[in-house]
């Protein structure tokens, strides 16, 4: 799908507010909701965007440790990238995986608690994990931003 300037203008107006509803969007762009709400689910078929989430913050959620965590992976002659990273995705702590190139063969962020309960699901669960050979952990000591990309014209 290509997006034209209405798509787009659209897209940075929920980026902004999730929760604006369509028909102020449709107001501010001189159309009618339904033509917005066409808009949006083709976009959604698209697959443009994948849908909405609720987005918790993490600290006040009681979260207080971010680190990421570089896992290398040493396969056997029976397992595979994909059952191990199975086996992380099973983690409830990490909330990404990434399958990267370089010293690492996966980079994941994990949120806990605190740096017990950090160093509990690293040496208890991560490297658990028979395929796992060794983990570097970066303890984030703070976020400086997140953001969503920008809108391509």
């Amino acid at each position: 799908m290509i997006l034209d300037a209405l798509d787009r203008k659209i897209l940075e107006m929920l980026m902004k507010d999730a929760r604006v509803p369509y028909l102020e969007i449709a107001r501010k762009c001189r159309i009618s909701g339904a033509a917005i709400h066409q808009r949006m689910q083709k976009m959604k078929e698209s697959g443009i965007f994948r849908g909405t989430q609720l987005a918790l913050d993490p600290q006040r959620m009681g979260y207080m440790t971010c680190a990421f965590i570089g896992v290398q992976v040493n396969l056997t002659s029976t397992s595979t990238h994909e059952e191990v990273f199975r086996k992380i995705s099973q983690i409830p702590e990490i909330v990404e995986c990434h399958h990267i190139s370089g010293k690492y063969s996966l980079l994941v962020k994990v949120y806990t608690r605190n740096n017990e309960h950090l160093k509990k699901v690293i040496v208890e669960q991560i490297q658990s994990i028979p395929e796992i050979s060794f983990t570097e952990t970066f303890i984030s000591l703070e976020e400086g931003f997140a953001r969503q990309l920008p809108v391509i014209p």
